[in-house]
């Protein structure tokens, strides 16, 4: 077997070998040389450890890239009693996840302008245990905002085409979308969307009362596939590039298709609740499962499955979107909309992806390697020379059952409690430091748009 090596003179200071490295050209024995944070090689298992260089035997534990979760809303500053820095970032530690970015909105002041952008990364400052970047924000009235945002580094920006929740970050109506769109292509940058047509919306029963079958029919998949069309047709018209957030309606695929194969730049993302959960069995009064576009019917869960394995879909990542428990309340039209999951994303997929037959060259491809490309993370998303030494390791025979208070989001809320699952994350390493569960000093950074 031969080795994969990366240029460069820093020393070789750690050494991990496991029977299953998941690479980006597949599962297989090896070891992983890192040096000064950086994978410096990719060696066969048996090398012999450069002078000087701790060695980890992980035996047949899974070694996997640190997973990229692209869609984490931690709320800090001004909602931070909803989550925080410190304890969203420990989440993702334990769960495996060694990068997050941050959404621009249920955070006061939103990141809509350079200086709120400021005000966010002086919130994060020294208080995150994975490294973390930030979205910014397209609203009505910050059109003049975008470039300057882009160049004080953020990663893309978020809009919605319906009522996001939350007054201070209205949608965009089609004419504001389209010159955003314009705007943003100029300078290459990255618009990421939440899909849903409000007119659709507002044609639609609103929700109210506890029956979650009235909640699924306030947000009719007809929505999702109406936003996704226009995102589409105005991608094609204004050469923006466009990633379609947490996709839940299988009818809205086709039109993310046709533009893939007509060589659009438009992307797609769903989520571990989309991947794992039915509307089938979600029961009346269950707000915990409430989150918007809304979790579907068993079918359309398998036809999600179904456009991962065949590339229309890109990548899973969580929309983290976590509130206090008493905002849970058990009526769908009142409760607060938003799942949390961003410690358990790596085996609520791994659990699904394997009994689909999907091994862990997949999950790493969707949960880290995909993310980290339609973000511009180059250094991240792959065990391959030159990245960041982002690790994680999971037990895949293991199974654990799901506790809200073990969980380390700030507030005990899941839609997942008393689940089994399959997969457990036993270590975390971010630039080869160990960081699981955060239980050290914090050691993330704060990243930009390269």
């Amino acid at each position: 077997m031969t080795s994969d090596v990366a240029p460069g003179n820093a020393p070789v200071d750690l050494l991990l070998r496991s029977r299953r490295v998941v690479t980006p050209e597949g599962v297989r024995p090896a070891a992983v040389a890192v040096a000064d944070g950086r994978i410096a090689a990719v060696l066969p298992h048996d090398a012999p450890p450069p002078p000087g260089a701790a060695v980890v035997d992980h035996g047949t534990a899974a070694l996997l890239p640190g997973l990229v979760d692209t869609h984490v809303h931690v709320n800090d500053p001004g909602r931070a009693d909803w989550e925080g820095f410190p304890t969203a970032t420990r989440a993702a530690a334990a769960g495996g996840v060694t990068t997050l970015l941050d959404m621009p909105l249920n955070s006061l002041p939103p990141t809509t302008r350079p200086a709120w952008l400021a005000a966010k990364r002086e919130a994060a400052h020294g208080r995150v245990h994975v490294d973390v970047g930030f979205w910014g924000g397209a609203v009505p009235d910050n059109l003049a905002e975008l470039r300057p945002l882009h160049d004080a580094g953020v990663f893309g920006f978020k809009c919605f085409l319906s009522p996001s929740g939350v007054e201070e970050f209205p949608p965009l109506d089609p004419g504001r979308l389209e010159a955003a769109m314009t705007a943003i292509a100029a300078f290459d940058g990255l618009l990421i969307a939440h899909a849903e047509d409000a007119a659709h919306l507002a044609a639609a029963p609103a929700p109210s009362g506890p029956r979650y079958a009235d909640f699924l029919a306030s947000r009719p998949a007809a929505a999702e596939h109406a936003a996704v069309a226009r995102l589409c047709g105005l991608a094609a018209r204004t050469g923006a590039r466009v990633h379609v957030l947490h996709l839940s309606a299988a009818s809205a695929l086709p039109p993310i298709a046709e533009a893939k194969a007509a060589g659009v730049a438009v992307t797609a993302e769903t989520c571990p609740h989309f991947l794992t959960l039915t509307a089938e069995e979600i029961p009346d009064g269950a707000t915990a499962f409430k989150c918007c576009p809304p979790i579907r019917e068993a079918a359309n869960r398998e036809a999600l499955w179904a456009a991962l394995a065949d590339g229309t879909l890109d990548c899973v990542v969580s929309d983290h979107s976590p509130c206090t428990a008493d905002l849970k309340v058990p009526d769908f039209g009142r409760a607060w909309g938003g799942i949390s999951s961003l410690q358990l994303g790596l085996p609520l997929v791994w659990t699904a992806a394997a009994a689909r037959g999907h091994d862990l060259a997949d999950v790493a491809r969707w949960m880290a390697t995909a993310p980290a490309r339609i973000a511009g993370l180059g250094h991240k998303g792959a065990i391959a020379p030159g990245r960041d030494a982002d690790l994680a390791v999971l037990d895949p025979e293991a199974t654990l059952t799901v506790d809200p208070a073990a969980l380390h989001h700030r507030n005990p809320v899941t839609a997942y409690a008393g689940r089994t699952l399959r997969g457990v994350v036993t270590e975390t390493r971010s630039r080869g430091v160990t960081v699981t569960a955060g239980s050290g000093r914090p050691v993330g950074r704060l990243i930009e748009r390269s």
